[in-house]
Parts: structure tokens; C-alpha cells; sequence
């Protein structure tokens, strides 16, 4: 058994060792080995030169590794926190997505932006953000995000093997869960591939990230209770596998997503949007959203109010059986 931190660990563990281009960088990530223990004993075994300390200054992490992508290395950067991750914005959007549009190909950034997010650990403002929509609005980036240990580590392999820039979004609450896993294994999907975690037919509920955990005990609820519910992970929000969740609602004629982002304009909208243009004949009701309120992340002692609970999920579930 293994815990997802651990996972990404031993991901990046033998991305070091497969490639002598691959850099980790981030602050406190060396002796302290990050603030989650996520790159814990990389610095001792791989050396400073390879997994790097950098000042408190995400702009200029970024910059620095987008200049070693442009030169051949292969950047890890983490960004301490979710809400951490602004002051790099302008480097990313504008400089790292468009580099290979604005070169017709000729350069790439082979650049993996690792970003702990969401709620759900008690911690105080701006540690709770989950600014995935804003990415995955980026033409040029792609933004992913593993739910558990067995995707955690072949998920970031992926990422950092790919040309492309990718934003990797980690779901901090997820960090301590456990699961088997084959360090062996190659992987079972491609990184821009949805999976069935649960499969269902009398209605569909797509999320990702920390929120999967959730689903999947809402179903079991569901199923208790008589109703069958078909649980897709996304894995990837940019590109989004919309031909796994279009055969899943064709099947189950009702769709839920659920997201921890707040409702209004999150990932869960252009699901929604794509799927009503590409099911509209099949959907039995309309498709529901189920997400974070539209305010700031509130303080801890309110966040269990605020991030979707089985409960709030299978609200949204009884109103659309019930269309």
C-alpha cells in the first residue's frame, strides 16, 4: 500500500532516474522535502543540481524553467500552494502555452507544473484554491489531475515525458490515501483518457480530482438505496474525454458533474454545454452541476459546507431521476 504523495514520489523517483534532463524545482522542496513530503529523500539521492531549492518567487521559478525547457531539460516545478500560483500567471499564459504556436513547432516547452489544490485539510487563505478553469481556458496548456496512488504515479511520468506543458493539479486531501500499487505497471490509458470507476445506468456523474472520492460514496449511497450510478473520473480537464462521458450518458439519459470550483463558469459548464449539444436527444433531464458557491474559499470551519458532499451530490441525483 502506498499513499498518493508516496506515489508521486515514486513517479518522480524514476523520471529521475529514465532522464538526466528532468529537474525538479520548487520551494522547500530539497532537504525539507516539500511541504506535503511529496519530493522527500529526492535531494540526498539525486543532488542538488537536479532537485532544487528556489527563493519564494513563482515568477521567477517559472521563468527560469521555461528558459532550461527551451534548452532541452525537462522542468518539475511545484508551486507550494493552489493560491500560490498567481504571481507565475503572466509566465505561464503568456509565455509557456503560446511558445510553440508562436514558433510554428520549432520550439517546444516540455514543462510540468506541479500544483497542490482544493479544500478539504483545514488551512487558512489562499491554500484552498482550485483555479483549474483558468488553465484549461489556455490554449497550449493541457491540466490534469490523478484521484488516486495508481494514477498519481504514471500520471506524472506522462506529463513530464510529453513536449507540452502541463498543469498538475494534485488533490491535497487525497494526499494520505492508500491503494495498491504496481511500480511496474505500464499504463492503462493515455493521459488524456476519462475511466469508468464505477459503472451505472441510471445516471452519470463526472468529476475529478479530490471530488471522485466523494462520487464514489454517493454511489454506494445510491445503490442502497436502489438507484445505479456511473461514476467517470476525467483524469485530464484539458482536453476532456467528452467520447467516454457521451457513451456513458447515452446509456444513463442524466448527467451530474461535480466539482470542488465554484459552479459559475467551472469545468463543469463546458461539460455541460457539450454534452447537451451531443446527447440533447438522448438526456431524460437536464444536466446539473454540483460545485463550490460563488465566493471566496471560506474559513476553515465552513469548508464542509462548501466543497460537495455525497449528500449534495445525491440531491442533485433525485431531482434529475426525477424529471
Amino acid at each position: 500500500m502506498i499513499t498518493l504523495a508516496g506515489a508521486l514520489n515514486a513517479g518522480l523517483r524514476r523520471a529521475l532516474e529514465n532522464d538526466p534532463k528532468v529537474v525538479l524545482m520548487g520551494e522547500d522542496i530539497g532537504k525539507l522535502g516539500g511541504v506535503f513530503r511529496v519530493t522527500d529523500t529526492l535531494q540526498k539521492d539525486f543532488g542538488d543540481k537536479r532537485v532544487i531549492d528556489t527563493p519564494l518567487a513563482e515568477s521567477g521559478i517559472i521563468g527560469t524553467a521555461f528558459g532550461m525547457a527551451l534548452r532541452g531539460f525537462r522542468p518539475v516545478c511545484e508551486i507550494q500552494f493552489d493560491g500560490f500560483v498567481y504571481p507565475a500567471f503572466d509566465q505561464i499564459v503568456s509565455q509557456v502555452a503560446k511558445i510553440r504556436y508562436r514558433t510554428g513547432g520549432n520550439a517546444k516547452a516540455p514543462l510540468t507544473i506541479r500544483i497542490p489544490f482544493g479544500g478539504g485539510i483545514g488551512a487558512v487563505e489562499h491554500h484552498s484554491e482550485s483555479p483549474e478553469a483558468y488553465f484549461a481556458h489556455t490554449a497550449g496548456l493541457r491540466v490534469v489531475a490523478p484521484s488516486n496512488p495508481a494514477d498519481a504515479y504514471t500520471m506524472i511520468q506522462q506529463a513530464i515525458a510529453l513536449d507540452d506543458p502541463v498543469i498538475f493539479f494534485e488533490p491535497k486531501r487525497r494526499y494520505w490515501d492508500k491503494a495498491e500499487v504496481d511500480l511496474d505497471a505500464a499504463p492503462t490509458l493515455s493521459l488524456d483518457s476519462a475511466r469508468v470507476v464505477v459503472p451505472g445506468t441510471d445516471a452519470t456523474i463526472v468529476t475529478y480530482g479530490g471530488t471522485v472520492t466523494t462520487a464514489v460514496a454517493a454511489a454506494k449511497i445510491a445503490a442502497e438505496e436502489g438507484h445505479s450510478l456511473e461514476v467517470i473520473d476525467l483524469r485530464s480537464i484539458s482536453p476532456i474525454d467528452f467520447d467516454t462521458i457521451e457513451t456513458s450518458v447515452r446509456k444513463t439519459g442524466r448527467l451530474v458533474i461535480a466539482h470542488e470550483s465554484q459552479v459559475f463558469l467551472g469545468i463543469g459548464a463546458e461539460i455541460a454545454a457539450r454534452i447537451s449539444e451531443r446527447c440533447f436527444y438522448q438526456l431524460e433531464a437536464p444536466v446539473l452541476r454540483v460545485g463550490g458557491f460563488d465566493i471566496p474559499y471560506p474559513p476553515a470551519k465552513l469548508e464542509s459546507h462548501h466543497l460537495p458532499s455525497p449528500d449534495r451530490i445525491l440531491y442533485a441525483v433525485d431531482k434529475t431521476l426525477a424529471a
